[in-house]
């Protein structure tokens, strides 16, 4: 009897540090199975034949999207506005950052400030122009606050092509790398640091009280006014965190690949491509965004490698793949392993 005891208490203390082990990781917005998945890329730049170089950009470039994911979702899955402008304003934090970290004589602006506060600035900046953009124009309701933010993200591309002298236009800038290293492998841990941080701060703002009113105005924006949530406040806060975030990833985006043109990270089709990863993985979920990117930046590198004489068809697949998405699974691959869960649960013997 004593040993059987002994036995039941034991399992009953390894559920109970079970249950405080998973309950912290909750409180970050991580299950166990999320840590899991996140430790496996995390070393998987060590792993054959994931550390081969092009393979490790492959990550960086998932991670990347990923992190831009998170940002959007936040915007356009619990308040409801999507940001057509959104690559402008991961534009904005880029050239800001390259600007300011510019001592050649080609750019009006040399300061010569070092990549490592430049991205910062970029985010600060990107940040203070989407709380202006957001209070001019969340007091607009649908379609109305999307097609303004649209057209602010045109004129910033506008202004990025045509001022010259700050940002040489289609001759792109050079800013300097973070690192004077050709490895991709410790990029890739910055990016990946970037990607978990924007994740756990965001998730936790969406767990707090401000996120609970993010989430009524999202379902029912007459509801929420009408229990005393003040929608333009909250709404113009995610907006600002939103970008404030982009702007960050910007400034990685400027100084890891040291190339700049409006065309590759300011274009509409930018957006696009962030919009198409967090739709397919779950409005709302933010970590659906996370999961999609990593299998989709392979899977359009590949294309992309092996089908040369066919440009722009990812966004082609981008396209069927949401039109699918919303027909049959709205909620996208967060919903699906949501219903998946929910079924197992069910269907387990008691």
């Amino acid at each position: 009897m004593g040993i059987q005891t002994n036995e039941g208490q034991g399992r009953k203390d390894f559920s109970g540090i079970w249950g405080s082990f998973v309950s912290a990781l909750d409180k970050i917005g991580f299950s166990p199975l999320g840590l899991a998945l996140l430790i496996l890329v995390a070393v998987a730049p060590w792993i054959p034949p994931f550390n081969q170089e092009h393979i490790v950009r492959w990550l960086i470039g998932g991670a990347f999207l990923a992190a831009q994911a998170i940002a959007f979702d936040f915007t356009a899955g619990y308040i409801n506005v999507v940001n057509f402008g959104f690559a402008a304003i991961v534009g904005l934090g880029a050239y800001t950052s390259a600007i300011l970290a510019n001592t050649s004589p080609f750019l009006i602006v040399r300061i010569g400030l070092p990549p490592w506060i430049g991205i910062f600035v970029g985010a600060l900046v990107s940040g203070l122009l989407g709380l202006l953009l957001g209070m001019l124009t969340l007091r607009l309701r649908g379609i109305y606050a999307a097609v303004m933010a649209w057209f602010v993200g045109i004129a910033l591309l506008g202004l990025a092509r045509n001022l010259t002298p700050l940002t040489r236009g289609p001759l792109g800038l050079h800013p300097p790398t973070l690192l004077s290293t050709t490895s991709n492998r410790p990029y890739f841990y910055i990016i990946f640091t970037m990607m978990v941080v924007t994740y756990i701060v965001l998730r936790m703002v969406t767990k707090s009280h401000i996120g609970l009113a993010f989430k009524a105005l999202g379902q029912n924006f007459d509801a929420a006014r009408a229990s005393g949530i003040n929608p333009t406040k909250y709404r113009v806060l995610n907006f600002a965190l939103s970008c404030l975030f982009a702007g960050w990833l910007g400034g990685f985006y400027a100084h890891y690949y040291g190339s700049l043109t409006p065309k590759t990270i300011m274009h509409t089709s930018k957006t696009v491509e962030v919009l198409a990863i967090a739709y397919i993985g779950g409005r709302g979920s933010l970590w659906g965004g996370v999961v999609t990117a990593f299998p989709f930046v392979f899977f359009i590198e590949y294309l992309r490698s092996e089908l040369t004489e066919l440009p722009g068809l990812h966004l082609v697949i981008y396209g069927v793949l949401m039109i699918l998405i919303m027909i049959f699974y709205p909620d996208g691959l967060a919903g699906l392993y949501r219903w998946a869960v929910r079924k197992l649960r069910r269907d387990r013997p008691s």
